[in-house]
């Protein structure tokens, strides 16, 4: 059995900085499971499952945009980086500046509160809050504004604290060099940071207006669209970290490319990522053309840093289960250990990754953006990414972190690795039916798109395969929500004194002579041809729509 250097690591921490862990899983599961009970009952309005008011449709709407998109996420995130720069930096025995760390908790969940309450009140219609939908409410909305900018505040401490978790032991002297994760750890909350600062800038002025304590906010959209590039990203940084370390602890293979390459792939996130937000404001109608055509130009090298660390992982994995006795070209990947939920989930998420990276190379096209943006191909293919890759690996890691920091075991790990697949089969149905959908101009932010009869008819049933999909993803996240709680404040007596005992392979320290990688190419291939197939189905369908549906407008 390989070494468990994640829960090892866990169990070794103070008991102080065990509870602190176990406040930031409490607070990301509860936006879990609050996001999840809000999204169903939208998905269940728009399927016609269920009759919602329009003022409390779009209560639910915005509350599973705010609760998921920003809190479930950023709560994870917090603590997941606190783990890898605490567990994986040699010297590190503990989190550094902890008290900072509580306070950026506590900032958090104050925020969490405020941004819960106010849309609950009727005062925000959507999740990006922009003024000139605010009306009359605008004291509400400050406090609304305020919760994120408590949010920004407190992930800025937290990640402060990360960075110089990693930081400590090399001005102490106790190490020379950073092992590649708590290099990548660092990088990741370095972005964080930069996240937290777009945040405040986007949000801090609506406050002050909010609050009458400033000028009415100019140039909304563009603090909000910079802001949206990062968070859109950042959460795919963490999660291709995240499958560096978790696929180390499961098969104890390490990159066949060396230390300075996996550094030099982390660190180039900070350079591809906040230059290609040009792509966000291609619906801005004072943007010239140029900028809309540099702009498509940068969005071709959004995915570069995830692309390589999947080249990365995968030709490593594929060269030591060859050298172990791995046939074929794919016949390597039944040897991996599809028994762990972790990497049953990973597995998945890898697949949802190029779905999702496929649609979304469609709807940066500066051309189709205009006529896709407003439509349901957003949430189509957008919850492949949010759901099927970064929450399904988020999850992965929280059955390692919880019973590290609790000393439980995991709760039926032969239940939780059948989850991934149900989810992915939901997120078919939800991400084929809402992105055809999307494609044949329905809008994504109303709710009875009947339109009195005039509207195409295909659009009813496509929003009831989208609500039997949501139904799938549904279930299955329930399931996994209730075992990480069941984990998490179970009694010993019942879930054993053991930490978490999954199936794992022993591939490191393998002689990989002769052993040659050909699966990551080849996914690539495939990816690359998949985003101009659709791209090409869309420019002709688009084209076959009448002005009045096409966008939605």
């Amino acid at each position: 059995m390989t070494e468990n250097k994640l829960v090892d690591g866990l169990k070794a921490l103070p008991d102080g900085d065990k509870v602190l862990l176990k406040g930031f899983t409490v607070m990301a599961l509860l936006a879990l499971g609050l996001g999840l009970v809000y999204g169903t009952m939208t998905a269940f309005a728009r399927a016609g499952f269920v009759d919602l008011d329009p003022a409390t449709a779009y209560q639910m709407l915005t509350l599973h945009g705010v609760t998921i998109f920003f809190y479930w996420l950023y709560f994870a995130q917090a603590g997941l980086v606190l783990v890898l720069a605490t567990v994986y930096t040699d010297g590190a025995e503990r989190v550094a500046w902890s008290p900072l760390a509580w306070l950026g908790l506590a900032l958090m969940a104050a925020g969490f509160g405020l941004s819960e309450l106010m849309p609950a009140l009727g005062a925000i219609w959507l999740y990006n809050a922009p003024p000139d939908l605010v009306g009359e409410e605008t004291i509400k909305a400050g406090f609304f504004y305020l919760g994120y900018i408590l949010l920004s505040v407190g992930m800025f401490l937290v990640a402060l604290c990360g960075i110089y978790t990693a930081l400590k032991p090399k001005l102490d002297g106790d190490v020379e060099s950073w092992s590649t994760i708590s290099f990548a750890a660092v990088a990741w909350a370095g972005l964080l940071m930069v996240s937290a600062v777009a945040a405040i800038n986007a949000f801090l002025p609506a406050m002050l207006w909010a609050f009458g304590l400033g000028p009415p906010v100019s140039f909304y959209i563009v603090g909000w669209n910079i802001l949206f590039h990062n968070v859109h990203y950042l959460p795919l940084m963490a999660t291709v970290i995240l499958w560096y370390a978790l696929v180390e602890v499961i098969t104890g293979v390490k990159s066949i490319f060396g230390r300075r390459f996996s550094k030099i792939v982390f660190a180039s996130y900070l350079i591809f990522v906040p230059p290609t937000s040009l792509y966000h404001m291609f619906l801005e109608p004072n943007m010239r053309e140029a900028v809309k055509v540099g702009g498509s130009l940068l969005s071709l090298f959004i995915s570069v840093p995830t692309v390589l660390v999947f080249l990365i992982i995968v030709a490593s994995l594929e060269v030591h289960a060859k050298a172990r006795g791995g046939r074929g070209l794919f016949g390597w990947i039944r040897m991996l250990p599809w028994d762990n939920p972790a990497m049953a989930a990973i597995g998945m998420a890898v697949v949802n990754t190029a779905l999702g990276g496929i649609f979304a190379f469609v709807l940066i096209q500066e051309k189709l953006a205009p006529l896709l943006s407003d439509t349901f191909f957003v949430p189509g293919y957008f919850h492949f990414f949010t759901l099927g890759t970064v929450t399904l690996t988020f999850i992965a890691a929280l059955m390692y972190v919880i019973p590290g920091v609790t000393g439980r075991q995991l709760w039926r790990p032969a239940v939780l690795a059948k989850l991934p697949y149900v989810m992915t089969f939901g997120l078919l149905v939800f991400g084929a039916a809402g992105i055809t959908a999307g494609y044949l101009g329905m809008p994504r932010r109303v709710f009875g798109v009947d339109y009195e009869g005039a509207a195409p008819e295909i659009w009813g049933p496509l929003m009831t395969f989208v609500g039997v999909g949501a139904v799938l993803m549904a279930a299955a996240l329930a399931v996994y929500v209730l075992g990480l709680i069941i984990t998490l404040f179970g009694r010993a007596g019942e879930a054993g004194a053991k930490t978490a005992d999954m199936p794992v392979v022993s591939w490191g320290g393998t002689s990989l002579a002769g052993q040659a990688a050909w699966v990551g190419p080849l996914s690539v291939v495939v990816l690359i041809a998949g985003m101009y197939a659709f791209t090409a189905v869309g420019f002709e369908l688009m084209q076959s729509l009448p002005i009045v549906s096409a966008g939605g407008h």
